[in-house]
């Protein structure tokens, strides 16, 4: 119902960070959250080795967000993301080895090295793909949403966004669908400050994201985006949302990526005071490492351990990849059409 002439809309406020989560919970979003990291960075290594072709948009500094995020979901659960989707697929327990290889264009990639950075896909772990063109996942996952919702699985989508994206028409299109038919659907936007070099501040008229889905009766909700436990929090009380029945729900993450838009970005659009400013008091793994330390649920030489262990699981994904064939050039002329 829109509110009364005259009355002013609440404004979403972010979350802080719960202290609930106990420290087995902590150690799993960390490693999950390092393995990430490290990821990102050897891609970003073998980006500038000539090894990774095309473009090659990292996910460093926003691992909180889809770690959170996938901390509830189920496995009937779809997701749904645009072309910063390494995190994500590892987030839904895509191997690091297929993820890599097709980073490299290799065979044993998850799209046969046809898809490159931006476009991989596993329907095994509900993955439904990176999205080169911006706004054009959010549509699709409006559509997996109706697929749940018309097969009665119980499931959800994640439906991942920039706030670049989130000033697309068919956004908007989507959110009013969704709200008009209870869609189980929840609608993340990983609002990182910038759109490729454009700030939100620049490209938004209203800067205050979340509250865009209130004129399509779409519950909102605002979140620190470098908090895993915040995130995972607000997650929770969406899925339950979405779950009974009561339609989507639009979240928006505040976040912030550390490298430029793509590989090829210098980002010279923002200072190093305010990149420096958010590495170190923001940054989403140290927060969980200065509270595994304070609770004495970890120590130094345990997260050193945790650190060679991720790093030699990244070192043999790269090896894999490095190793593996190029796909046969017949494979132009595969996974075209689906069968009916």
């Amino acid at each position: 119902m829109a509110p009364k002439k005259g009355t002013k809309k609440s404004k979403p406020k972010a979350r802080s960070a719960s202290s609930s989560a106990s420290a087995e919970t902590l150690k799993a979003f960390y490693k999950d959250m390092l393995l990430i990291r490290r990821f990102e960075e050897r891609a970003g290594q073998l980006y500038g080795m000539g090894l990774i072709g095309g473009f090659c948009h990292l996910y460093i500094g926003q691992e909180a967000v889809v770690v959170g995020m996938q901390a509830c979901t189920q496995p009937t659960d779809t997701v749904v993301t645009s072309y910063r989707d390494h995190g994500h697929m590892l987030a839904c327990g895509m191997d690091p080895k297929g993820v890599m290889a097709e980073l490299t264009g290799r065979a044993t990639g998850y799209s046969k090295g046809k898809g490159g950075s931006m476009h991989m896909f596993s329907r095994e772990k509900g993955f439904f793909g990176g999205h080169g063109i911006v706004g054009a996942q959010v549509p699709i996952g409006t559509g997996l949403a109706f697929a749940h919702q018309y097969n009665g699985d119980g499931g959800l989508c994640l439906t991942y966004l920039g706030d670049g994206a989130f000033n697309q028409g068919q956004v908007y299109e989507s959110l009013n669908m969704a709200s008009l038919w209870h869609l189980p659907v929840i609608y993340i936007v990983e609002n990182n400050k910038y759109g490729m070099g454009t700030s939100v501040e620049r490209a938004s008229a209203s800067t205050d994201l979340a509250s865009r889905g209130q004129p399509y009766n779409v519950k909102t909700m605002a979140v620190d985006g470098m908090d895993v436990v915040a995130v995972r929090d607000a997650g929770m009380e969406a899925t339950e949302y979405v779950r009974t029945g009561k339609g989507p729900v639009l979240i928006e993450a505040k976040t912030y990526r550390y490298r430029g838009h793509s590989m090829s970005d210098p980002a010279k659009y923002r200072t190093k005071e305010e990149l420096q400013k958010m590495r170190t008091e923001h940054d989403p793994i140290d927060r969980i490492r200065h509270v595994l330390l304070e609770m004495k649920a970890m120590g130094e030489d345990e997260f050193k351990a945790l650190d060679k262990e991720i790093k030699d699981q990244v070192i043999a994904a790269a090896e894999f990849a490095q190793e593996s064939p190029e796909p046969d050039p017949s494979e132009l002329w595969t996974d075209i059409f689906v069968a009916a």
